[in-house]
């Protein structure tokens, strides 16, 4: 198979997504092979044999006639999916231990952080206030995990081991040692009543989009002993209603909520999210990708597929994941 050069498209100006750096260090790892940053105006589109990606622009991919493969820099593979123009070859995620162990830190990192009264105990802080609540073991309370592919099956191993009740719902079966799994439309409704902190790490799909609504926290377990049921989103922002959330933070359906991602990135200056006294929010920074762990992955997974070998981590693009 020849020897095909490499193309990089990034859409970003954040420091951790700058384009020169990615670059560089995939010049670093693909032993010789043309690194090339789109656009590029003097570049021969035919030379062009893959493409690793972030957040392209729908259209910017169908140029190229001899793409072999596509690599997605991020876990979320739907922004492309929804390219109608995406060219027809194997699209590649991103499944390296770097990105699941940061976003385990993460989801580990919140569900810690409302079990242990973090936001009342901050909040005391700025009004001098010592007095502290009656503290509940972690076995207290019951951590469901929906989403049980390899970023969900890994959050809720550590979670069990930090003595946590940890249920886990997945539209298949699942077998989680040490978890109580349920599947399906049939299985969500048990899942969800006996959950106080509720954790999402689902892919977008159309059967997932808009999953994190009123119905679904009405359903959460009313008898949580942080007071009120609790929300962590590190998938994707579509799979919220956001209206839902605010109104179910203010009616007390919602005790507090972890968002690490949202339906428009960055979200305006003026959106309540930012000084809501019940939202923890992040920059969608929850699994900030390393380069030097994923440029070395592409590169192996490139000099597999040139010498015969299958591309690992294939997007079935049926399902959307």
């Amino acid at each position: 198979m020849t020897v095909g050069t490499l193309a990089v498209l990034i859409n970003s100006t954040q420091q951790n997504w700058l384009p020169e750096r990615w670059k560089a260090r995939f010049e670093a790892v693909c032993g010789g092979r043309r690194v090339v940053l789109l656009p590029n105006s003097a570049l021969d589109p035919a030379e062009v044999h893959y493409a690793a990606v972030w957040k392209p622009v729908p259209g910017d991919l169908k140029a190229f006639p001899n793409l072999r493969a596509i690599f997605n820099l991020g876990a979320g593979v739907d922004a492309l999916m929804a390219d109608k123009s995406l060219p027809d070859v194997p699209l590649v995620r991103v499944a390296v231990p770097d990105l699941t162990n940061r976003m385990t830190e993460y989801v580990v990192l919140h569900v810690l952080m409302h079990h242990r009264q973090e936001l009342y105990l901050r909040d005391s802080q700025r009004t001098k206030r010592w007095e502290p609540k009656y503290q509940w073991p972690a076995s207290a309370v019951t951590v469901g995990v929906m989403g049980l592919g390899t970023l969900g099956a890994d959050a809720a191993d550590v979670l069990r081991r930090l003595g946590f009740r940890v249920t886990g719902w997945s539209r298949s079966p699942r077998t989680i040692e040490g978890v109580e799994c349920f599947h399906g439309t049939a299985g969500m409704d048990a899942f969800l009543r006996t959950t106080d902190i509720l954790v999402s790490l689902l892919p977008l799909t159309p059967d997932t989009h808009g999953i994190l609504n009123r119905d679904v926290f009405t359903k959460l377990n009313r008898k949580s002993p942080l007071g009120a049921p609790v929300m962590i989103n590190a998938g994707r922002g579509g799979l919220q209603n956001e209206a839902d959330i605010l109104a179910c933070l203010d009616d007390g359906t919602l005790g507090a909520v972890s968002l690490d991602v949202f339906v428009q990135e960055p979200q305006p200056k003026d959106s309540r999210f930012w000084t809501h006294p019940k939202v923890l929010l992040t920059p969608h920074n929850a699994a900030d990708t390393d380069a030097d762990a994923i440029s070395a992955y592409v590169a192996e997974q490139i000099a597999r597929f040139e010498a015969g070998g299958a591309l690992e981590n294939v997007v079935d693009r049926g399902r959307g994941y």
